[in-house]
């Protein structure tokens, strides 16, 4: 079993954007974020839907963050 937290976009986002992210551009369900040192995500927003590990994983390393990094 994962030890990956269950994340739904919108809780991804909020979290993200405590640590510095900004929402840039949306595209559809697509929310395009970027942090002020160029890093940069895509957090796809689709309701009811939890955001899948593999995912959150590819999200984590967009971002250059750790699992602790996002669940503190």
């Amino acid at each position: 079993m994962s030890t990956f937290p269950a994340f739904s976009g919108p809780q991804l986002i909020k979290a993200l954007r405590r640590l510095g992210f900004e929402i840039i551009r949306v595209k559809g369900s697509h929310h395009f974020l970027r942090h002020p040192d160029g890093r940069c995500t895509v957090v796809p927003v689709h309701r009811g839907e939890m955001i899948g590990r593999g995912l959150l994983a590819q999200i984590l390393r967009d971002c250059e963050l750790t699992r602790a990094d996002i669940q503190s």
